[in-house]
């Protein structure tokens, strides 16, 4: 290493507080020299950040271990160089772009820690200016020897070679050759902290010889390799280059004959005017794109997709009105408002083509046929038929697809479905559309907004295709359990048709002409083979089955067809009839007992009727007074209730006190008040259990059992008035399972029974009421003068 200069005529800094320091690792600043780094380090951008601040000026020193992190001063070469901060540019990720421009050396004499960054004070180095006869031949030396590293094939750009040419200061030349050549840090560090010019040109001098010395002997040693290579060699690389050659011909060839398959689908397909020019266009660039290029290979994809969509491929309707009845009738029983719908739909088509498709929505419990009932729609309407499953979505582009800026982005699962099915007319069935979700990834809701609205659906733009696709022919259904959890705006662009529970002797007509066949012919049996009566039937919809559907029904009749496919299989030939006691070997000891009402009338306990997603049920609302444990009485309140059935808890309690007080019966208002709804891990909400919480509130203050045949359902209100609830229907059906032989329903809901099965009514006394005293008549046997006679 040559030997450093003196620092001799050094002179103090002007910066009297010092400079910030900003660290760098394996890059030397020269003075006069623009460099561009990236700053990421919190220590860096602090530093930085202050050189703003102050006077934009910053000394920038390399470290001494190039693996060092975050350095600290002892980490830092003392030596360096004052630079301006001439540009800042903030990176996406919090790093910072910079340009600095060297300014002149620097020697640090003291480096310290402040305020999170590095700062140093020191002397600045005047740059010394040196001539004479030697120096000027070695300025001359000096720019030849460049030029011919930089012919050598070093990256030097030409720029710096004209730079150097007109350079006249020796210490100047010295920093810019060495700012260009491709050396190590170190030997950079070293030409900075020699403040001669004179020894400095010699420094650089040495070193150019030396890259010089290397690169010919580096150029040497490839052309004796080269020269090496035999004639097995060359005519290897001659073949490759002749196949490259070859391969290049035939993709020519092959190219144009993929443009004019594209060519032909585009006019084939039907597609509109807009849509045709935006294809085309793409056609174009496939053309100008390398083969083999990613880009190649997106634009086919998209252009396979806007060739493959049924632009004007429409099935044709069977407007038929009395076969689409058939149909209908053969694969469902009941279900006569839907049918009537499709028919409706059916009859209009016939007389007038321009009938857009209708978007209806199917809410009900499950296993009521809401999902079958599509295919039969389908196959009464001659279309083909499309069933999208939307449980668990909560991805936007699920439904809308994604854009083609994506890697592997596809259309979304509408356009999708369109596609595979052929036609732009089919049945399309968008299942469980209750069960979307919504997350950071966008709301798939908002976006079948478009796509079931009549009035925007004929220009549906899926993200992927980017062109608008005619949905106006398609006849959506949707299906739900429950109205309640589709948003307002979705709901109102639907025709909503409700779904009622299955009677019993319904689900026994069901299992009998459709279920039972259908078993029977999967499991590879006989009609001769198993029978299966009415009773029996009506035994398994009683004791093994608690539902609104026939699902569990039909599995139930399936464990009895593997049972009697396995006595075959075992060798027995005979006819199977199942009967009660036949059935209980095949399914085991009954599961629900028929009739759950409670035996005997207690204090305190009031059978209430629901309405869930599953169809409707009966739960017994238990009431319990205890002395209070604190100051004050609190009403407890357990069994997953949700905020409104909790609310309703409350009415209920303070319409009965009120009620009780008029009364002159005084509750014990120093208890605490525990209302439990069994079924605890279910939740449970609603407000139409609160005749049956103020009911069992009251029996246990006057000590009066409830009556055990009688359940009820209807909102409270603080004055006791009785409000109508919904789902009366599958409400009275349950209370008709369960053996209830009386039912308490608001007086307003006395409309809604023309819903209900006769049968259901022909062995339930269906009781109407307007006010609590009323509710408490029927079900407690008490009358307000005999509550008096209780003070």
């Amino acid at each position: 290493m040559p030997r450093r200069g003196g620092q001799g005529g050094a002179r103090r800094s002007k910066h009297g507080k010092g400079l910030p320091v900003l660290p760098v690792r394996d890059a030397v600043h020269f003075p006069e020299h623009v460099n561009t780094l990236l700053v990421g380090r919190e220590v860096s951008l602090r530093a930085l950040h202050r050189a703003l601040e102050e006077s934009r000026n910053v000394l920038v020193l390399t470290q001494t271990d190039v693996g060092v992190e975050d350095p600290t001063p002892d980490d830092l070469h003392r030596f360096g160089t004052v630079s301006e901060v001439i540009q800042v540019l903030p990176m996406p990720d919090g790093t910072m772009r910079v340009a600095l421009k060297g300014l002149h050396r620097f020697s640090a004499e003291r480096v310290r820690f402040e305020a999170g960054y590095i700062r140093a004070t020191g002397s600045e180095i005047p740059e010394k200016r040196a001539g004479g006869a030697d120096i000027d031949a070695s300025m001359r030396e000096a720019v030849r020897l460049f030029e011919a590293v930089m012919q050598l094939g070093k990256q030097i750009p030409f720029e710096a070679m004209q730079a150097a040419t007109h350079e006249e200061r020796a210490g100047a030349l010295a920093d810019l050759i060495a700012h260009h050549l491709p050396i190590r840090p170190a030997q950079k560090q070293a030409i900075l902290e020699i403040t001669d010019p004179r020894q400095r040109l010699e420094t650089t001098l040495q070193l150019l010889n030396r890259e010089k010395d290397v690169l010919e002997l580096q150029q040497d040693i490839r052309t004796r390799v080269e020269e090496e290579l035999g004639a097995t060699q060359r005519e290897y690389y001659l073949r490759e280059q002749l196949k490259i050659i070859q391969q290049e011909l035939n993709e020519r060839d092959e190219r144009g004959g993929e443009v004019s398959e594209y060519l032909s689908r585009i006019e084939q397909s039907g597609m509109p005017i807009e849509v045709r020019e935006r294809a085309e266009s793409e056609l174009r660039r496939l053309e100008r794109s390398p083969s083999a290029s990613p880009e190649a290979m997106v634009i086919r994809t998209y252009l396979d997709w806007l060739t493959s969509l049924p632009w004007q491929h429409a099935s044709e309707d069977r407007l038929d009105v009395r076969s689409g009845k058939e149909i209908l009738d053969r694969d469902h029983f009941g279900l006569e408002k839907v049918k009537d719908r499709v028919l409706d739909f059916l009859a209009v088509r016939q007389i007038s083509r321009s009938l857009r498709g209708p978007i209806l929505c199917f809410v009900g419990p499950p296993g009521v046929g809401k999902t079958s009932i599509g295919r039969s729609i389908a196959e009464a309407m001659g279309r083909k038929f499309v069933r999208m499953s939307l449980g668990g979505i909560r991805d936007e582009a699920e439904i809308r697809g994604h854009r083609r800026t994506y890697i592997g982005s596809m259309p979304g699962r509408i356009i999708a479905n369109i596609k595979q099915c052929g036609t732009r007319n089919p049945v399309f069935m968008l299942d469980e559309v209750d069960k979307l979700g919504m997350d950071y990834r966008g709301d798939p809701t908002s976006a079948l907004l478009e796509a079931l609205d009549p009035e925007q659906n004929d220009r549906f733009t899926d993200h992927y295709i980017e062109a608008p696709f005619d949905l106006s022919a398609v006849m959506f259904i949707c299906t739900a359990n429950l109205l309640e959890n589709i948003p307002w705006p979705l709901r109102d662009r639907m025709e909503t048709i409700h779904f009622p529970s299955y009677t019993e002797d319904e689900k026994v007509r069901i299992a009998v002409d459709f279920l039972l066949p259908k078993r029977i012919l999967e499991h590879g049996l006989k009609e001769k083979d198993l029978k299966i009566s009415s009773d029996t039937i009506r035994h398994i919809v009683r004791n093994y089955t608690r539902e609104a559907g026939v699902r569990n029904l039909e599995r139930e009749i399936a464990t009895i067809c593997r049972k009697t496919a396995r006595l075959h299989a075992e060798g027995s030939k005979k006819k199977l009839a199942v009967t009660a006691a036949v059935a209980e070997g095949f399914l085991g000891p009954p599961r629900y007992p028929f009739g759950t009402k409670s035996e005997n009338d207690e204090i305190g306990v009031a059978t209430g009727a629901v309405y869930t997603e599953f169809g409707g049920d009966i739960v017994s609302i238990e009431v319990a007074l205890t002395p209070a444990l604190g100051p004050e009485p609190k009403v407890i309140l357990t069994g997953q209730l949700g905020d409104v059935m909790k609310e309703s808890a409350q009415t209920a309690l303070t319409c009965v006190r009120t009620e009780l007080s008029q009364a002159d019966v005084q509750p014990k208002v120093s208890h605490d008040v525990h209302v439990h709804v069994p079924a605890g891990a279910v939740p449970k909400d609603g407000p139409s259990a609160g005749i049956t919480i103020a009911t069992a509130f009251a029996s246990h203050i006057l000590g009066k059992p409830v009556r055990a045949d009688v359940a009820m359902t209807g909102e409270i209100t603080l004055r006791g008035k009785v409000l109508p609830v919904g789902g009366l229907r599958e409400k009275i059906l349950a209370a008709h399972r369960a053996g209830i032989r009386r039912m308490i329903i608001p007086r307003e809901n006395l409309k809604d029974l023309s819903e209900v099965p006769k049968n259901a009514l022909d062995q339930i006394e269906v009781l109407p009421v307007r006010t609590l005293g009323e509710v408490l008549q029927v079900a407690l046997d008490v009358s307000r003068k005999a509550r008096n006679s209780r003070r």
